[in-house]
C-alpha cells in the first residue's frame, strides 16, 4: 500500500500543476534564465521521468567502417548523413534510443543528430549559432511528448522537432538544419560500401532493443493531453514533415512517389519501425522516404507522429491529395 501511495504522489508531481510553475525547475536549473521564455502555458512541460541528462547524450562517437560492422540487422533504421565532400555516415537508431543526442563533426561542420522516440522525430542540426559552437544534452523534459534539449553554454532549453529555444537567454533563436534522412541499414551500405557507422558506445544499456514496445501502435501518446490530429489521421501516424506542411506516409505508401508543392518525396519498403517490437529488428515494415527539390537536392525534413505536427504546427497544411 505505502508503495503504491508513493507511486501516486510521485505521479502527481510529473502531471500537476506544481510542474507547471517555472520556479519548480530553478533548484535543477540554477543557470537557466527562466525570465526569459516563449513558452506561455507551462503546463506543457512535464518531466519525463529521468533527470537532466538522465539519458546521456554523446560527444564525438568513434566512427568505424560500415563494412566492419556486423552487429546491426539490415533492416534496422539509421539516421544518414552525407554533407557534400565527405564520406557519408550513419546513426543508428539502436543507439540514438538511448542517448537521444549525438553532438559530432566532420569537415569542419559541428552538428547534433537527434532523436525523440516519443515523436518519432530525427533530425540533424548545425551546431554553430552567431559564432558560437553549441554543444546539446538532454533536458529530461517533454512538451507535447517532444524532448526539450539544452545547450550546455547557457543552459538554455531547445525544442527538438522545432530547433529553436524556448527558455533561456536563447530563447527564439534558431539552429538550422541539415538534410539528413532514416533509412534502412541495408539500403546506406548498399548506397555507401565505404560508408562510416558510429560504433557502439560504451554504456551499459540494451542496444538494438526497444524499450517503447508497440508504442507506435498506441491509441495515444505518452504525457500528451493535446488535440489530436484533424481528418480523423490517428495520432500515432507517421507524416512526413517539410516546412509546415505534412504528407501522410499511408499515403506515400500507396503511391510510391508524390511530387507537389515543389517537393518530390519517395517511398520505399525495407526500413522497420524502432517502436514496435522488443527487438528492433523484428519490427515491422515501416518503409523509408528520401525528400528532395525538383533538381534532385535532398531536403531538410521530418518523419514524425501525426499528434507532435499538429501541436507543433497548428496551422500547417495537411497534403492529403484526393483521399
Amino acid at each position: 500500500m505505502r508503495a503504491r501511495l508513493i507511486a501516486a504522489v510521485l505521479l502527481s508531481l510529473l502531471t500537476t500543476p506544481v510542474s507547471a510553475d517555472p520556479s519548480f525547475w530553478r533548484h535543477e536549473w540554477p543557470n537557466t534564465d527562466f525570465d526569459t521564455t516563449s513558452v506561455t502555458n507551462w503546463v506543457e512541460i512535464l518531466s519525463g521521468g529521468p533527470p537532466k541528462d538522465g539519458i546521456p547524450a554523446l560527444d564525438a562517437p568513434t566512427m568505424i567502417a560500415a563494412s566492419g560492422e556486423a552487429r546491426i540487422g539490415a533492416r534496422e533504421p539509421v539516421i544518414t548523413l552525407e554533407l557534400p565532400g565527405q564520406v557519408a555516415r550513419a546513426y543508428p537508431i539502436r543507439y540514438l534510443t538511448w542517448h537521444e543526442i549525438v553532438n559530432d563533426a566532420v569537415g569542419g561542420v559541428p552538428f547534433a543528430v537527434t532523436f525523440c522516440p516519443l515523436c518519432n522525430s530525427a533530425l540533424v542540426f548545425d551546431r554553430r549559432l552567431e559564432g558560437q559552437v553549441l554543444s546539446f544534452g538532454v533536458s529530461g523534459k517533454l512538451r507535447n511528448s517532444d524532448m526539450i534539449m539544452y545547450d550546455r553554454e547557457t543552459e538554455s532549453w531547445w525544442q527538438q522537432a522545432l530547433g529553436t529555444g524556448i527558455v533561456g537567454v536563447l530563447t527564439g533563436k534558431e539552429l538550422i538544419q541539415l538534410p539528413a534522412w532514416m533509412e534502412s541499414w541495408e539500403s546506406f551500405t548498399t548506397r555507401n560500401p565505404e560508408g562510416l557507422v558510429m560504433g557502439e558506445p560504451n554504456w551499459n544499456r540494451r542496444y538494438g532493443q526497444n524499450p517503447y514496445v508497440s508504442y507506435d501502435s498506441s491509441r495515444r501518446p505518452f504525457l500528451y493531453s493535446g488535440e489530436m490530429p484533424p481528418h480523423k489521421i490517428p495520432p500515432l501516424e507517421r507524416v512526413v514533415r517539410v516546412g509546415d506542411q505534412a504528407w501522410r506516409m499511408t499515403r506515400l505508401a500507396e503511391e510510391g512517389e508524390i511530387a507537389e508543392a515543389g517537393v518530390v518525396i519517395t517511398w520505399q519498403a525495407g526500413q522497420a519501425s524502432a517502436l514496435d517490437a522488443r527487438r528492433i529488428a523484428d519490427s515491422r515494415d515501416v518503409g523509408a522516404i528520401r525528400v528532395r527539390d525538383g533538381q534532385g537536392r535532398d531536403l531538410p525534413h521530418d518523419v514524425m507522429f501525426a499528434f507532435a505536427f499538429h501541436a507543433f504546427f497548428p496551422d500547417g497544411e495537411w497534403m492529403l491529395g484526393g483521399s
